[in-house]
């Protein structure tokens, strides 16, 4: 028989305490290079949660005096808004007033300068009395009418006393200008003859 050869391998432990506290400290030096990340990776983290906190603080803070910065200029809108009515209503209300004034000053002026035209009319005709009738009557009628009270139609031969007797009346009337002499020559009731223009 032959024999056999068994080897047995015995697992020798050349190590020593040295190797051995190498390999701990190897693991030691593992686990601490992973719980020195994790503690860097949590702190950075945080930090993150801090600047993000602040932002968001920021940000609400930037929007709320956005907000109150709009409500100031829509409060400031709104006074220029009333202010532009108040000046423009009174600027024409200070208009209107000062036309109005002008026309009033205007008229005045010219009903001044109507009434001293009449004074000048009326002294230029003298002392001449005028009658109005309110009854209708012809040319003929009207004048016979003037005769029978020692009068006759008016004569118009100048432009005061035509402005005259129509400021007196504004209704038609009679005066002493006909051609029932002549037809087609006019004359006045004292045979004086139409000067035209």
């Amino acid at each position: 028989m032959e024999s056999e050869n068994i080897y047995i391998r015995k697992n020798v432990n050349r190590s020593g305490p040295r190797a051995q506290r190498r390999h701990q400290t190897d693991g030691n030096a593992g686990k601490c290079r992973g719980s020195r990340c994790l503690v860097l990776i949590t702190v950075c983290f945080q930090i993150i949660c801090v600047l993000l906190l602040i932002n968001n603080i920021l940000l609400h803070i930037t929007i709320r005096a956005e907000r109150d910065l709009m409500k100031s200029y829509k409060s400031k809108v709104e006074e220029l808004q009333e202010n532009y009515t108040d000046l423009m209503t009174e600027k024409l209300q200070s208009n209107f007033s000062s036309l109005r004034q002008k026309n009033l000053e205007t008229k005045v002026r010219n009903l001044t300068e109507e009434k001293n035209q009449l004074k000048r009319d009326f002294n230029e005709v003298g002392s001449v009395s005028f009658f109005l009738s309110t009854e209708l009557k012809s040319w003929s009628e009207s004048r016979q009418y003037c005769r029978d009270h020692g009068a006759d139609l008016i004569i118009i031969k100048s432009e005061e006393k035509q402005r005259l007797i129509t400021s007196l009346t504004k209704e038609r009337l009679w005066i002493g200008l006909s051609d029932t002499e002549q037809e087609g020559i006019m004359k006045w009731v004292d045979n004086s003859t139409l000067n035209k223009g």
